[in-house]
């Protein structure tokens, strides 16, 4: 239950309310057996959203109460700003309403709650589960589901010219429910103005489903307002014949008028789509991320056994590596479906290769999964050396190069290296970098400790445009360098936005340049290949 909200004053200083947003998602809800605290009637629910900002919950919006009904389906649409590089933490409140002075005060009121992530729900579509009343007692049967809506087809900017019509003109949107949604209203104009109106905007966000209105305004003595439905269209193709044309009838003139045929004539005289995706369409479209961390092993870190070291585990705070993996790896992990990440170890002492696979069976799935395997692992072996990138990233790349023959936008890969100094392979790297620039991948390279890093800042591309050896430039930005010592104070939550923060537009460009949309909802989505043995 929520104990500690904060008013709106607060959340605009928590920055709560953006002035910007990235993407929206719309997120439904709906829920079930729910308890009845009411004594004669069942209880009247309501649903609370809250977003945890700093620390605290803080009170996004609420949904409409309905009376007596313990399965609920709300009308209400939650629309929340989408950032990838972020864990957005929702908590989803039920309340027991009585009367009209919102909500109660009283535990009894409290029908129950659950928390997912944003990431989680945009990743899945639909979330559910049970409901869990003050300090974790279970609320019984009772469960909620958040659905955000399904992925539309191409998302669009529609164009649309008019010619002579009634003096303004509504456009609807058949939303998923069967519901009706008004998109665009033309200006009103005097009918001797013989009006030609041009009504650019996103109108219909790439659904198909829609129809078109028409209302009509009597000019003169009490300004009567006259309506004229329409008939139910479905939106025109761009390649159909043009203009289109459909006739505006009054159902009262059509019945007093033997020979009425119409009170004017709406006409389409043209069409344009023009389809842009964003990071969210490929998201809910299905396209998986799949996150494989590199974690230099190089003598350079210092014994693990010594307190001095960069691996040294400390029981009561973990060590930088860990700090970074864990920051990066808690987003990533909302975004693959198997949770079976792929961690990589380089420069150990283990003949014949120096590079140690750290996905072992284990004990837990997820990042924590990682994090176990790499402590695990560390008293096995021998830190030794060179710092050589360029097999881990041609490792990483021949599994992208493997999905790009698909042709579909199902697979994106994050290779996440954490390393403490100087690269010893640069000519090399930088080679395996470019040829990584034509796959679905992108390169997170975090510095460990206080070394030197301006091979690595040379490879971020930030300064100019990365090249081989040969002088063949990226065909697009794909790594992203960090030092760590700049966010060693700092909450984790900053880091993981810094290093994240340019995946969503490089996942647009990559999928953009290859002309490929999003998949429909019922593609399939195979599993890394990466966890399996090569």
């Amino acid at each position: 239950m929520n104990d500690n909200i904060l008013d709106p004053a607060s959340q605009a200083n928590l920055g709560v309310v953006s002035a910007t947003c990235v993407s929206k998602v719309e997120l439904r809800v709906c829920c079930k057996h729910l308890l009845d605290r009411d004594t004669l009637n069942k209880s009247d629910p309501c649903v609370v959203l809250l977003m945890q900002s700093q620390g605290q919950w803080v009170e996004v919006d609420r949904s409409e109460v309905i009376r007596s009904n313990l399965n609920p389906v709300f009308a209400k649409v939650f629309m929340v700003d989408y950032y990838f590089e972020e864990v957005q933490k929702l908590r989803f409140e039920v309340y027991d309403i009585h009367g009209h002075g919102g909500l109660g005060t009283h535990d009894d009121d409290f029908l129950g709650g659950m928390e997912c992530t944003v990431g989680q729900i945009v990743a899945q579509k639909r979330v559910s589960k049970p409901l869990f009343l003050k300090y974790g007692k279970s609320a019984g049967k009772s469960t909620m589901t958040v659905s955000a809506p399904s992925q539309p087809p191409p998302c669009g900017w529609m164009e649309d010219l008019f010619s002579k019509s009634d003096p303004f003109l509504e456009i609807y949107r058949i939303n998923d429910d069967g519901s009706e949604q008004l998109v665009h209203r033309t200006e009103v104009s005097l009918p001797s103005q013989g009006p030609k109106e041009k009504s650019p905007g996103p109108l219909l966000r790439g659904e198909s489903s829609c129809f078109w209105s028409s209302w009509g305004k009597k000019w003169g003595a009490g300004s009567q307002d006259l309506l004229t439905p329409p008939p139910r269209e479905t939106c025109p193709s761009p390649l159909q014949p043009w203009p289109l044309g459909w006739d505006c009838m009054n159902p009262k003139y059509k019945l007093k008028k033997r020979n009425y045929r119409n009170s004017g004539v709406v006409i389409l005289l043209d069409l344009k789509i023009h389809r842009v995706y964003s990071f969210l369409d490929y998201i809910m479209g299905g396209c998986q991320i799949h996150f494989t961390v590199a974690i230099d092993f190089t003598a350079s870190n210092g014994d693990p056994r010594n307190s001095c070291s960069l691996h040294y585990i400390n029981p009561y705070q973990p060590n930088e590596y860990l700090k970074a993996l864990v920051a990066v790896g808690e987003i990533c992990q909302d975004y693959d479906s198997d949770k079976k990440f792929s961690a990589l170890g380089f420069g150990a002492r283990i003949p014949p290769n120096y590079e140690i696979p750290l996905n072992l069976p284990l004990s837990s799935p997820g990042i924590q999964g990682v994090v176990e395997s790499y402590q695990s692992c560390l008293p096995k072996i021998q830190l030794y050396g060179p710092t050589n990138v360029a097999p881990i990233i041609t490792k990483v790349a021949k599994v992208a190069a493997n999905e790009e023959k698909t042709q579909e936008a199902s697979q994106y890969f994050i290779l996440l290296i954490l390393t403490d100094g100087v690269v010893t392979d640069m000519a090399d790297t930088r080679e395996a970098i470019v040829r990584a620039s034509y796959l679905p991948m992108s390169i997170i390279i975090v510095g460990v400790g206080n070394a030197d890093f301006t091979d690595m800042q040379i490879l971020d591309g930030d300064d100019g445009i990365l090249r081989s050896p040969k002088g063949e430039p990226v065909m697009r930005d794909i790594v992203q360098f960090v030092p760590f010592r700049e966010f060693k104070n700092a909450s984790p939550t900053a880091l993981a936005k810094c290093v994240l923060a340019e995946v969503p537009k490089q996942v647009v460009e990559y999928y953009s340049s290859k002309a490929l949309p999003p998949r429909g909802p019922k593609g399939s989505t195979p599993g890394s290949a990466l966890n399996s043995p090569q």
